[in-house]
């Protein structure tokens, strides 16, 4: 796992640019804190910071091919290809030699042998770019999933790239712009492909590729889920889904560098540690370490709410036992979670602001406890969405609304008094932004991307249009978050649910087979009850924790009051004046507040640090 960056200009000579290609790869410091290198050619520059996971003394990038002394390509690469050594061994075989045991290398050896085409080949998680030196053209390429980040920017001669927009923000070139469709895309929770928030900055769009050429840019898309007959019955689709869980699982132990896997004692989490142990004990290891997060006194008082019914600790604890695991709890207390110091690092991992407020806090500071063990980490993202965990999946009321379904069921959720992310903003902001108009348009693009199979009930129908929403927009907000927060720490995480081959055959999976017990999540629970306690396999869905401690709630409410006293404060005249008093007074509820002030001091500090540039 890596941090990567680039220039490609074709109106200039790149090789005397090393001063600015040194600045964007330190930028990426964060993601590869080994070692970095740049490599510069006329018309392109490639920049390289490595986290060492395959071939330690190996690997080393940007990495070249040359023939006779003359350059064929060069790569810059971030990401694991699992698959990589089958990959070897077929190039071996059709005359190709190699100096290192990387996966980066095969990467490149598998462009040369195969062309564009290669990247159908690949499994994994992955993000990098190519640079072509016979054709002159730049590939940028980002895996099927989009759990590898990957940006770019479009010049008028070429583009730059990286990992992060921070990268491509530390070209003297570029200014931190921000428009309304940034402010609405940063705020409405729908993560449309493509969109970067930045002004001029895009995303590479999972399951894509972009071809950088002299006559310009161009997207080629090279998968998509589609939409299938499923045929297997109910016995056959579970051993199926087990068969690839445990292929996958295995595949993704890879690594020259201790590993671990996080635990939070529900299904998902569970189900991966215990196919993770299962998998290390059979080839003879030791046993898998894991780690849960937890805050002081939260196990011994907590309160169950309307999204988390039970405590973590109690069941990772128990999941750990049964399978013998090697795990550790890391506690966080309120006063590192309200932090600026910590609220900043989140704010510069991500690189904007309005996330998930104490919950990306402590994801940050747990993923900087396991650094201090290990460097690799398994996850269990994304099964929510395949499986269909969320509870939105089966409230009628977000089933039937016409609006991205985790939109609604957050806004009955919230309940009255309590306000929404956006809820100290001004009026005339929010008039401008229109979110739940942006929401709409987003929700209608989305839904009219959806394969469907001719015929199909409209029950059926209408939950593959659920799955498809959660598959394309929600998960690629966790999925960011995730890589960020865990790369600012120099964690490396991999997650086996989106493994393409699982995802396709699920989503094609019908309804009534993925709740053919009554409950969330049927298939996932029956394929691998037979690795859990009873207890876990039957435990109900309980989100990520966030802290109960009012204190830090409190907390938020003393350094808005200090916000609200500098008039000259970036994000003053973005707020509501009389609502930030109201969430300041003596009488109010900060608990209501909490959403509204973590956005608020968020946006302060973005504007800030950023030099944001609003052209509202």
């Amino acid at each position: 796992m890596c941090g990567m960056t680039g220039w490609v200009a074709f109106d200039r000579d790149l090789t005397g640019e090393r001063t600015t290609l040194d600045a964007m790869t330190q930028t990426m410091t964060c993601r590869g804190p080994d070692a970095g290198g740049v490599h510069l050619q006329p018309h392109a520059a490639l920049g390289h910071r490595r986290l060492a996971v395959i071939d330690i003394d190996g690997g080393a990038q940007p990495m070249v091919v040359e023939e006779d002394g003359r350059l064929l390509a060069s790569l810059t690469y971030t990401g694991e290809v699992y698959n990589y050594l089958e990959l070897r061994s077929e190039l071996e075989a059709a005359g190709h030699r190699f100096r290192t045991r990387s996966d980066t290398e095969v990467v490149l050896h598998a462009y040369l042998q195969w062309g564009r085409g290669f990247v159908d080949r690949l499994n994994g998680m992955f993000a990098f770019a190519i640079w072509d030196a016979r054709a002159e053209e730049l590939l940028l390429v980002r895996d099927r999933m989009g759990v590898k980040p990957l940006y770019y920017y479009p010049t008028p001669h070429g583009v730059l790239f990286g990992s992060e927009p921070k990268a491509v923000l530390a070209h003297p070139d570029v200014r931190a712009r921000v428009d309304l469709d940034g402010l609405r895309e940063l705020l409405a929770m729908t993560k449309a492909p493509g969109h970067a928030i930045y002004r001029g900055l895009a995303e590479v769009e999972p399951g894509h590729l972009v071809r950088v050429r002299r006559e310009g840019l161009t997207k080629h898309r090279y998968w998509a889920l589609e939409a299938r007959e499923h045929t297997d019955d109910l016995d056959t689709t579970i051993g199926t889904i087990r068969s690839l869980l445990d292929d996958i699982v295995r595949r993704q132990l890879i690594s020259d560098v201790p590993l671990c896997s996080l635990l939070s004692g529900g299904l998902d989490s569970s189900a991966v540690t215990a196919l993770a142990a299962k998998s290390l004990r059979e080839g003879g290891h030791g046993p898998v370490r894991s780690f849960d997060v937890d805050f002081p006194g939260q196990t011994e008082n907590f309160r169950a709410d309307e999204l988390r019914g039970t405590p973590d600790g109690p069941f990772a604890r128990l999941l750990a036992d049964h399978v013998g695991a090697d795990h550790s709890t890391i506690e966080l207390d309120s006063a590192a979670l309200s932090s600026p110091e910590y609220r900043r690092a989140v704010l510069h991992a991500r690189d904007l602001p309005g996330g998930l407020g104490d919950m990306d806090t402590s994801m940050l500071l747990l993923f900087k406890g396991i650094r201090k063990h290990s460097t690799v980490a398994l996850s269990g993202e994304a099964s929510d969405e395949l499986f269909g965990g969320y509870r939105w999946f089966h409230d009628p009321v977000a089933v039937a609304a016409q609006e991205f379904p985790w939109v609604a069921a957050m806004s009955s959720l919230a309940g009255p008094g309590v306000s929404a992310r956006e809820g100290l903003l001004s009026p005339d902001l929010l008039a401008k932004l229109d979110l739940p108009g942006y929401q709409r348009e987003q929700y209608h693009k989305a839904i009219a991307e959806v394969p469907h199979l001719d015929g199909a009930d409209p029950v059926e129908r209408r939950m593959r249009e659920l799955g498809y929403l959660n598959l394309t927009r929600f998960v690629r907000v966790l999925l960011d978050r995730k890589d960020r927060l865990s790369m600012a720490t120099g964690l490396e995480v991999r997650v086996p649910f989106c493994d393409h081959r699982l995802v396709q055959y699920v989503f094609n999976t019908p309804w009534s087979m993925k709740t053919f017990d009554g409950r969330e999540k049927s298939l996932l629970r029956a394929a691998v009850r037979d690795v859990l306690p009873a207890e876990v396999a039957d435990r109900v869905k309980s989100p990520y924790p966030s802290t109960q401690d009012p204190g830090y709630a409190r907390i938020l409410q003393r350094e808005l009051a200090a916000l609200s006293a500098r008039p000259d404060s970036p994000v003053h005249d973005l707020l509501n004046r009389r609502a930030v008093a109201d969430a300041i007074g003596p009488d109010a509820d900060p608990q209501a507040a909490r959403l509204g002030m973590e956005v608020a001091l968020d946006l302060d500090a973005w504007l800030s640090d950023y030099d944001v540039a609003l052209e509202i």
